[in-house]
């Protein structure tokens, strides 16, 4: 069984934030998970459609029910929130005490399990294997639960390897949740990038389920900051009372440029779907002409996450930064340290570039 975290060794830091916000930028960034950020001018607006201040409290309600129509639920249900991660705070905050047990996939997107721990979450986990694809097992989350387990985790597509998980397998854990009187707590940021009319969600699969997302990874609109929490009600407004604490009120001209980024959603799916798609081929051919890499390939996402033929990934990522200028993130964000995890979605060229100068440096390391 995989170490359990308790309150006493809780961190009040993200170690991978830091590390993206510090030194995960190069001249060829194969870093970024999402897609490349998009400017001002890639999205048309009139200066009749922004305003600075707003005067809903509890979110623009414009941009709620833009929100809700497009997933087709409640208004009610609908929290806002700074991007995804500021969507899981929230989320965490309103279904977590401190003490409570809560279980969590590995491996992990960092930040949710640092934040896990600061909330003083005892944290258990379940592993997720490369030899069965990265795959979720409904079996290995039972085996794992237990009376006290209030809460899962887990990310769809999953941070960082890309791997889908599909609804069958999402409705098994909702139904040993439900056994079990807990929720289920799904970040969905990159199910976007399945670009699916009406887009999928774990929502509708039932009330032990809370969804994360935003347009940040499968849009490019990032500096938007546009994320949402999807609840019951209930939840849905103890979440916002709790923002009362954090952020107290959105930004509102960024929940203005965010509406105007939703009407437009379909031209910019359009567009980002077509550079993924040629991306992942450039990648998988790649991959094909390698046999020092190994790697679960989703057919769908903006990431991968290859794995060396070594204990540790780092000689090859300092060499990669070094030498050839070219950034990965490093596989031990998410306790795997002889993998890294590889974005596809940035600028073409540079992504070309990226992918022969890694594959220069894995030659240098022969």
């Amino acid at each position: 069984m995989i170490a359990t975290m308790t309150q006493g060794n809780r961190t009040r830091a993200s170690e991978y934030m830091n590390w993206a916000k510090t030194r995960s930028r190069a001249r060829f960034n194969l870093a970024t998970s999402g897609l490349e950020n998009a400017k001002l001018k890639d999205l048309p607006v009139s200066p009749d459609e922004l305003e600075i201040t707003g005067t809903d409290g509890y979110g623009y309600r414009p941009l709620i029910e833009a929100i809700a129509g497009r997933f087709n639920v409640d208004p009610a249900s609908v929290v806002t929130a700074a991007g995804t991660t500021f969507a899981n705070h929230l989320a965490l905050a309103a279904l977590v005490e401190p003490g409570d047990e809560i279980l969590m996939e590995s491996p992990i997107y960092e930040p949710l399990l640092a934040l896990a721990e600061y909330l003083g979450a005892r944290v258990k986990r379940f592993r997720r294997r490369f030899d069965n694809g990265f795959a979720v097992s409904p079996e290995e989350i039972a085996r794992n639960m237990t009376t006290q387990t209030r809460l899962i985790v887990v990310t769809n597509f999953h941070n960082p390897t890309g791997v889908l998980t599909n609804a069958d397998t999402m409705r098994r854990i909702g139904e040993l949740a439900a056994a079990n009187n807990a929720r289920v707590l799904v970040d969905e940021v990159y199910l976007e990038m399945l670009f699916s009319d009406p887009p999928q969600t774990a929502f509708h699969l039932g009330d032990r389920f809370v969804v994360t997302a935003s347009l940040t990874k499968a849009f490019g609109l990032s500096g938007l900051r546009c994320g949402w929490i999807l609840a019951e009600p209930e939840l849905a407004a103890r979440m916002w009372r709790l923002n009362d604490l954090f952020a107290a009120t959105p930004v509102h001209a960024g929940e203005r440029l965010s509406l105007v980024a939703l009407k437009q959603l379909p031209a910019i799916a359009t567009r980002a779907k077509a550079r993924l798609d040629q991306h992942r081929q450039w990648l998988s051919e790649f991959l094909d002409s390698r046999d020092d890499l190994e790697a679960v390939r989703p057919a769908l996402g903006s990431i991968m996450f290859p794995r060396v033929q070594s204990d540790s990934a780092d000689e090859l990522i300092e060499l990669l930064r070094q030498k050839y200028e070219t950034s990965v993130v490093p596989g031990r964000f998410f306790e795997m340290p002889a993998h890294f995890r590889l974005g596809l979605g940035g600028n073409s060229e540079e992504l070309r570039e990226g992918l022969d100068r890694l594959g220069r440096a894995l030659d240098e390391l022969r």
